[in-house]
C-alpha cells in the first residue's frame, strides 16, 4: 500500500506563526519557537517509512531545511483551514496514494510511533484522528478522499473536533483516535519542554 505523510507547514515568518502565542512572549519570541517546534518535527518525519509531501501556507520555499529530494512541495490551496487540508488529501489520493495522514507542524509530543501507528489503523478504519487537548486535532488520516468531514461550520475553535468526530459519525464511518497531544499556543504550555 503507498502511504503519504503530509506535513502543513507556516512559512516562518515574525507576525505570521503562533500568532496566540505571540500576544503573551511577543513576535520574535514566539517565532524562535516554531522554529524550533519545526525542527522537531523534521526530526520525528524523517524516521517515519513513507513518501513524505510539504504544503507551504504562503510559497513554496525550495531552499529551507526540507530536502527537496526526500519531500514532495506544495502550496496549499483553500479559503479556510478545512478547504487547504480537504484539497491536498483530495491531490494525494488523485496520485494515486491509498493512504493518507495529514499532521500540523507545531505538536510539541508528536512522534514517528504515533504516526506509523496512525497509519497502521488506516487497515481497519476509515479515519484516524489524533486529538489536541485545545479540542481541534493534529492529525487526520484516511484511506479514500472523505469531503464530508471537512464541512465545519467553524475553524480554529475548541469545537473542532467534536464536531468533526459528529460528521464521522453521520457518514457511519469507522475510526479511531491516536494519543491526546498538547498544542503549544499559550506561555504555559511551554513549561516543561525545550522550546525556551
Amino acid at each position: 500500500m503507498s502511504r503519504l505523510l503530509i506535513i502543513f507547514v507556516k512559512n516562518p515568518e515574525v507576525g505570521k506563526v503562533k500568532t496566540r502565542l505571540a500576544k503573551t512572549i511577543g513576535e520574535e519570541a514566539a517565532l524562535a519557537v516554531y522554529l524550533k517546534l519545526l525542527t522537531r518535527t523534521h526530526k520525528t518525519v524523517d524516521s517515519v517509512a513513507c513518501d513524505k509531501a510539504i504544503y507551504y501556507s504562503g510559497y513554496v520555499d525550495s531552499e529551507d531545511n526540507w530536502d527537496n529530494h526526500s519531500y514532495q512541495k506544495h502550496l496549499q490551496k483553500g479559503e479556510n483551514l478545512g478547504q487547504r487540508m480537504e484539497n491536498a488529501i483530495c491531490e494525494s489520493f488523485s496520485m494515486g496514494y491509498n493512504s493518507v495522514c495529514l499532521i500540523g507542524s507545531d505538536i510539541y509530543g508528536l512522534t514517528s510511533g504515533i504516526i506509523n501507528n496512525a497509519f497502521t489503523q488506516l487497515a481497519t478504519h476509515d479515519v484516524v484522528v489524533g486529538p489536541a487537548e485545545d479540542g481541534g486535532y493534529y492529525l487526520i488520516g484516511m484511506n479514500r478522499p472523505h469531503h464530508e468531514i471537512f464541512q465545519l461550520s467553524q475553524w480554529s475553535t475548541s469545537g473542532v473536533l467534536r464536531e468533526t468526530l459528529e460528521l464521522i459519525k453521520a457518514e457511519g464511518l469507522t475510526f479511531v483516535e491516536t494519543q491526546l497531544l498538547k498544542d503549544i499556543d499559550h506561555a504555559e504550555d511551554l513549561k516543561g519542554t525545550d522550546l525556551i
